[in-house]
């Protein structure tokens, strides 16, 4: 390294180029140190998990869990493993010699021969040589590829044509279709099949591998989860975009609901959660974000909306009555509360007991969402007229009824809890009236989370938060292509497709509220 004596002993041009070379190395080296640490990272994590699996497939630890349970724990680790090798792959330099990285390439299996056949051609776009001749085929290259229709199997015969120049002796040919797995067998839409079968249809690997032998073709588990993981890698891009773009709007819903994780420790589970972000039904940007995390804390909110940082979130969340959203309530939040969990609590009182005071308050909850059904259709100005004008008269007597039906009833009664379970979020029950864009209740988060919920006997997650949040990423993206009217297996074989190739600058355009089939 250049002493700063010497720098002084230049000319100042010669100085001012040294200096920039010099900056730029040090950027170098700290990029160069940034990328070796999430190496390590991966490189630890992946011995963490293939010591976990290990340890799972002991005799000791196999005796604690049934059958499915190890099935799932088995291709959930198989999964983690092949998702954190194509990270690894993506972040370490590629080998200079061409050769070496061909010669440790895996050998393809040999798919079936009496599987039916298609080809798909691809030929160069000009076949006339420079010198003016006309170039002659030769012969060509053909990978196949494995695809799969309900119930059926077939092969992409992928054909790409050898073209020669005899007179310059010039050779010719398409580019190898870029694939979102480099070399791999499946089509995509095997892959859009395999992932909207697990993390929609709640069908785990093991059984999508004894429906696929059923089909005519043995898919073994560790090749399906080594799909999932590859495709979990390459849409992480797209999952964060989607975050991006629910953080952009002033009023979000927020949810949670538990599953169970399987640590391989000893074969118990514990309760950990999925998280759910969407924006209103009256949003004309229809999205949802599912996070996974191992606790309950309000800290897991702050974090998503990014509360602590300089780009924090702003706006309102609207939220049931868990105490944990509070955590995120400050100058830049406002707090808005679902009006159906608080009809909820009379609910039960009528239902459960007779209870007159818990029928009358019913009444108003039933004018409330009448005025709502009206407001739907309502622009955001309109909505908030229309509020202002019903709504508030209608909450003004229910507000006076709660005070006055409190009074004569003995405390600790479940009458008194439903009543002061609306009196003491009063305010943030009825910020609806003073915002056309909040919405009166959370009933629409719930409705996105609750397939989640259906599905919770296949929420084996492993011991690291890598399935859970790889699990919430591909699951944000299937159900966000849902509310926006689109066919989930379409709309991820086409994103597959066209994910390898498409501008990161560009990467909005994939997402499910902007997305429109290639």
């Amino acid at each position: 390294m250049i002493s700063a004596e010497q720098l002084d002993a230049l000319d100042p041009q010669t100085r001012q180029a040294v200096q920039s070379l010099l900056a730029q190395v040090q950027q170098r080296d700290q990029e160069i140190a940034f990328k070796q640490a999430i190496i390590d990272k991966l490189t630890h994590e992946m011995a963490i998990l293939k010591r976990m699996k290990f340890a799972a497939t002991s005799e000791r630890f196999a005796s604690t869990l049934s059958p499915e349970q190890r099935s799932l724990l088995e291709e959930t680790l198989d999964t983690d493993i092949h998702e954190l090798d194509a990270e690894l792959q993506r972040h370490r330099k590629k080998a200079d010699n061409k050769d070496e990285d061909e010669k440790k390439a895996p050998k393809r299996t040999q798919l079936p021969a009496d599987l039916p056949r298609r080809d798909v051609p691809h030929e160069p776009t000009d076949t006339s040589c420079g010198c003016g001749q006309d170039m002659q085929r030769i012969g060509e290259d053909v990978a196949e590829k494995l695809d799969y229709q309900p119930g059926v199997f077939t092969v992409e015969r992928h054909v790409r044509g050898k073209w020669v120049c005899k007179c310059c002796e010039r050779i010719v040919q398409a580019p190898v279709p870029a694939h979102v797995i480099d070399k791999g067998i499946p089509t995509t839409g095997l892959l859009a099949h395999v992932l909207v079968a697990k993390f929609m249809d709640h069908l785990p690997l093991y059984r999508q591998e004894a429906v696929f032998a059923r089909a005519g073709h043995v898919i073994a588990r560790s090749t399906l989860a080594e799909w999932v993981g590859a495709c979990g890698a390459q849409l992480q891009p797209l999952v964060q975009a989607l975050a991006d773009e629910l953080r952009r709007h002033l009023v979000l819903h927020a949810d949670e609901t538990p599953v169970a994780m399987l640590k391989p420790g000893n074969g118990k589970t514990h309760k950990a959660y999925i998280w759910s972000y969407c924006t209103p039904s009256t949003n004309p940007v229809k999205a949802v974000v599912f996070e996974f995390s191992e606790t309950r804390s309000g800290e897991n909110v702050r974090d998503f909306l990014r509360l602590d940082t300089p780009c924090a979130w702003r706006g309102t969340l609207v939220t049931d009555g868990f105490s944990g959203y509070s955590a995120c309530v400050d100058k830049v939040v406002t707090s808005a509360q679902c009006m159906a969990h608080s009809r909820r609590k009379f609910h039960e009182l009528w239902a459960n007991h007779g209870s007159k005071v818990g029928e009358q308050a019913l009444r108003f909850y039933q004018a409330l969402f009448r005025i709502e059904r009206q407001a739907e259709q309502l622009a955001s100005e309109e909505r908030q007229r229309l509020r202002q004008r019903k709504s508030h008269r209608v909450l003004a007597v229910f507000h006076r009824w709660l005070l006055a039906k409190r009074q004569p009833v003995p405390p600790g009664s479940a009458t008194i809890k439903a009543i002061d379970y609306s009196l003491k979020r009063w305010k943030e029950l009825t910020h609806f009236v003073s915002d056309g864009d909040v919405p009166i209740s959370n009933n629409w988060v719930e409705n996105q989370i609750r397939p989640i919920a259906v599905g919770r006997s296949n929420w084996l997650f492993a011991g690291s938060l890598r399935a859970g949040k790889r699990a919430a990423a591909i699951m944000s993206l299937l159900h966000s292509a849902r509310i926006n009217g689109h066919d989930p297996y379409a709309y991820f074989k086409d994103v597959l497709d066209r994910l390898p190739t498409h501008p990161a600058s560009r990467i909005d355009e994939l997402l499910p509220h902007r997305w429109s089939p290639s």
